[in-house]
Order: C-alpha cells, then sequence, then structure tokens
C-alpha cells in the first residue's frame, strides 16, 4: 500500500462521514495519516504535512457536502450569516490568545465541551422531522451568535475544528432540526476551512502531489455520504453522531493525560 492509497482512503472515509454528519472530517483523517503509515511499515507523514492535507480535504468536504446538501434544501442561508462570520472571527482571535493562556487548560475545557455535547445531540429538537423546511425556520439570533462564538474561540485557542460540537449546540441550545443543522454546519465551517487553507498554502505547508488522491477521494465520497444521510433516518444520524462525539472526546483527553 502507497501512501496515495493510504491517502486516498482516508480522503474517502472522511468524506463519507462528512456528508453524512455534516462535520469536518478532521477528527477521523488526522489519526488515519497519523497512524496508517506506520502500521504499514512506510515512512510517517509529519504533522505539518498532515496537518495541511487535513485542511484540505476538510475544505473540500465542506464545499461539496454543502453544495449537495443545499440540494435537499437543507442549508439555511440565513443561519449561515449568523453563525459564519462569528466562528471565523473568533476562530481567529482565539488563535491569538492561545499564545497567553496555558494548553493544557484549554484542552481539558474542550475535552469536557466535547463530551458533554456527546450527550447534548440527543436533546429533543422542537418540531425536528425527516423532511423540516428551511424556509420557514425560526431560531434565536443571539443564541446562534452565542454559540457560533464560543465555539469558534475555543477550537482557535486549542487548534481544533468545533465542527464536532457546533451541531449539537444548534440542535439541543438553538433549537435547530437536526438535518438542516447537519446540512447547514458544512457551510459555517466552510469559513474557517477556507481560512485555515489559505493561510497554510500561503506559508508553504501544503504538500500540493498528495492533493491529488485527496480530490479524487473526498468529492464522490462526499456525494455518497450526502446521499446516504438524506435516507437514514435523523434518530440514527444522531446516535452516530453521539458516538463520534464521543470518541473524540476521549481521544483529546488522552492527549491531555
Amino acid at each position: 500500500m502507497t501512501l496515495f492509497s493510504i491517502i486516498g482512503l482516508a480522503s474517502f472515509i472522511s468524506g463519507f462521514l462528512s456528508g453524512l454528519l455534516g462535520i469536518g472530517g478532521g477528527i477521523i483523517m488526522a489519526p488515519l495519516l497519523i497512524f496508517l503509515p506506520a502500521w504499514l511499515g512506510l515512512q510517517p507523514l509529519s504533522m505539518k504535512v498532515v496537518a495541511g492535507l487535513t485542511i484540505t480535504q476538510g475544505l473540500v468536504a465542506c464545499l461539496f457536502g454543502t453544495f449537495y446538501h443545499k440540494k435537499f434544501n437543507f442549508v439555511s442561508g440565513r443561519l449561515f450569516g449568523h453563525m459564519g462570520i462569528p466562528i471565523f472571527l473568533m476562530s481567529f482571535l482565539g488563535g491569538y490568545l492561545s499564545y497567553f493562556v496555558s494548553n493544557d487548560l484549554l484542552l481539558i475545557l474542550f475535552a469536557t465541551l466535547a463530551l458533554s455535547a456527546s450527550f447534548l445531540i440527543m436533546v429533543p429538537v422542537r418540531g425536528d422531522s425527516e423532511n423540516p423546511d428551511v424556509k420557514s425556520l425560526d431560531f434565536s439570533r443571539a443564541r446562534a451568535v452565542m454559540v457560533s462564538a464560543g465555539v469558534g474561540l475555543l477550537g482557535g485557542m486549542v487548534g481544533q475544528g468545533g465542527s464536532f460540537i457546533l451541531i449539537p449546540l444548534m440542535t439541543s441550545f438553538v433549537q435547530i432540526p437536526t438535518r438542516i443543522a447537519i446540512g447547514s454546519n458544512l457551510a459555517i465551517v466552510l469559513l474557517a476551512s477556507l481560512a485555515g487553507f489559505l493561510g497554510k498554502a500561503v506559508s508553504g505547508q501544503i504538500e500540493w502531489l498528495f492533493t491529488i488522491p485527496i480530490l479524487i477521494a473526498t468529492i464522490p465520497a462526499t456525494l455518497f455520504g450526502s446521499m446516504a444521510s438524506r435516507r437514514v433516518s435523523f434518530i440514527y444520524l444522531k446516535r452516530i453522531l453521539a458516538v463520534l462525539i464521543a470518541i473524540a472526546a476521549v481521544r483529546i483527553w488522552l492527549s491531555v493525560l
């Protein structure tokens, strides 16, 4: 197995889950790229390369995932407007402020929030259904801005994506129907992914040759994941999300310990 095939496999798995659940693929992509090459006796990828490839895959998955979910009418432009800009700005601010705060303390706070999110995702949403009407979506603007700003700030501080925490907070606190939260989250995270991608591209942190298998695998995988998401009951989507979020929380706790 070559590095190209490993990157392609990791991209396909991450892209499918992005389309299915509306999360960034980083919580899956990064561990696969870190551990698989070494397990298969290949030259391990540096963290710099892994970070560059992960943000590239996340950008492609969010871009095409947003497009696919928008065709299903599960992407809210109003929700994107109220949450996209705050999470973008606060992620930048969090990245700057992280210089002045203990990283271990931040990771503990982030891991605790992630673990709580795995339970929050199961909180019932008023009017949740298999086919919510995005045009008649009603939500608290103040709560939407508060959630996106908080996740962006904390995520920027610890260098983590916050999309897997954002969806549970959108459904439980802002009371957004699950399918609209999944579709709109891809659009919201797209801004943060674009910012991260541009920063790494300008500073020469992306191995462009390795982006070829990412493009080849991620685009169809995100399509398959989005189509599967449309066919799977939102109740099961929430359960899968709960498990993945819990795994991500445990992984962060292990890095702290």
